[in-house]
């Protein structure tokens, strides 16, 4: 007969709130990773600033859409620009779609034409799986207090046809708009469309 103590309930709990789901309006789970220049960054470092994280794997229509159309290197400009930290971050795995290294990272940076504020490499999926991202591109939102205030899709157009970006509603771009001028997010969560993380 197995016999549960409280001690194992407890750890059981923890566990359990350890790999939750992020949620709207509660702080962003905190984590640290190596840019594809070596650098660590960490989301307490940018306390006091809004910061958008999104999933990238080069290899997927989805995100190809946003990119050859530059619809995403648009956001990036125009918020980097306002002083928002844009955080790009890739969880697949060696061998799988979307990995690269630090130097082919780099150079698509610049091919795309990419204005991250870095392109974070977290190739054993802890920080994709940390923040429960399904698919890219998803996009997380974390406001300069560090509560998480928006996640989900770029926009309302669950399509890979470039045709679409024009008169897509974007979801992103609404929210930090929203919460740039002290609004609350009318659509703090919304379901993410894109190609699965390519996790181990």
């Amino acid at each position: 007969m197995n016999i549960i103590t409280k001690s194992t309930i407890t750890l059981l709990v923890a566990a359990g709130t350890a790999m939750a789901a992020p949620q709207v309006g509660q702080p962003a789970p905190a984590f640290t990773l190596k840019d594809s220049n070596g650098q660590s960054h960490s989301l307490a470092d940018f306390k006091g600033k809004f910061v958008v994280l999104e999933w990238l794997n080069h290899g997927c229509p989805f995100v190809v859409k946003h990119y050859n159309t530059g619809n995403m290197q648009k956001l990036q400009k125009e918020y980097t620009g306002k002083d928002v930290v844009w955080l790009s971050v890739v969880s697949s795995a060696p061998g799988k779609q979307g990995h690269m290294t630090p130097g082919e990272t780099n150079q698509a940076k610049a091919d795309k034409g990419s204005a991250a504020t870095a392109v974070l490499l977290d190739e054993d999926g802890t920080v994709g799986k940390l923040y429960d991202a399904k698919v890219t591109p998803e996009l997380y939102i974390v406001d300069p207090e560090g509560t998480l205030i928006y996640m989900g899709a770029i926009d309302d157009k669950k399509s890979t046809d470039a045709a679409d970006v024009a008169g897509a509603k974007n979801y992103v771009k609404q929210a930090l708009d929203e919460a740039m001028t002290g609004k609350p997010v009318s659509e703090p969560t919304t379901a993410a469309y894109g190609c699965s993380v390519k996790y181990n």
